[in-house]
């Protein structure tokens, strides 16, 4: 494939509908990249030898007009001295050099024209370059993105698998058949017997102060 034919292919192509087509559009847009970088050097390769070819025939250009106006000056110098005949002569050589000029002035203008292309060439390429990394730095961020997904899903999934729901179940019940033996441990105890006989003495003594108490609130009434 030449470069022009791949270049219209490149610059006419619209990547994000490619991209959307392809079963790997990492892997696609990598190859678009590599193409258009090769493509571009081989533009800018051209474009400099079409810059060095117009500079060869601006001197080669220069050079015969220069020798055009040399056999000018002689032709009117055999006038001068009455030798038509070397006029003749210097005129015919100096109608060549100018034919030679206006052949060299056609290529000069489509030396100008190829460069021309080729920077216009460059510059749509350059954008389109442009695009494709950004959207290569988009697809890398979607590729980040969904494994972050596809693991958090998978861990999603892992956790409300019926063995993970089952073994959760498991210890729950574990934990509350703790509970209920600590619960009748505390309900089967009985309570030592010096503790009991200590608070009838202490009900007691609270009695009798209670006793004295009412005793003492009667006395003062009488």
């Amino acid at each position: 494939m030449g470069i022009f034919t791949r270049l219209s292919d490149i610059v006419s192509s619209n990547i994000s509908s490619m991209l959307d087509k392809a079963e790997d559009p990492e892997k696609l847009i990598r190859l678009m990249i590599q193409e258009m970088e090769d493509t571009l050097v081989e533009i800018k390769v051209a474009c400099a030898q079409a810059m060095a070819a117009r500079k060869k025939v601006e001197r080669e250009l220069d050079e015969a007009r220069r020798r055009g106006d040399q056999w000018e000056e002689k032709a009117k110098l055999a006038v001068a001295k009455g030798r038509e005949d070397l006029a003749r002569e210097a005129l015919v050589e100096k109608r060549r050099y100018r034919e030679r000029a206006e052949v060299l002035e056609d290529e000069a203008v489509q030396c100008a024209g190829v460069i021309e292309q080729y920077q216009s060439d460059m510059v749509q390429l350059e954008d389109k370059l442009a695009k494709a990394h950004e959207n290569q730095r988009i697809l890398v961020q979607r590729h980040i993105q969904a494994h972050k997904r596809k693991r958090a899903q998978s861990g999603i999934r892992k956790m409300t698998s019926a063995d993970t729901m089952l073994r959760f179940e498991q210890f729950e019940n574990r934990i509350e058949r703790m509970e209920a033996e600590a619960d009748l441990v505390n309900f089967a105890h009985k309570p030592d017997l010096d503790d009991v006989f200590a608070r009838l003495e202490q009900d007691e003594e609270i009695e009798a102060e209670l006793r004295r108490l009412k005793d003492g609130a009667g006395r003062s009434e009488t």
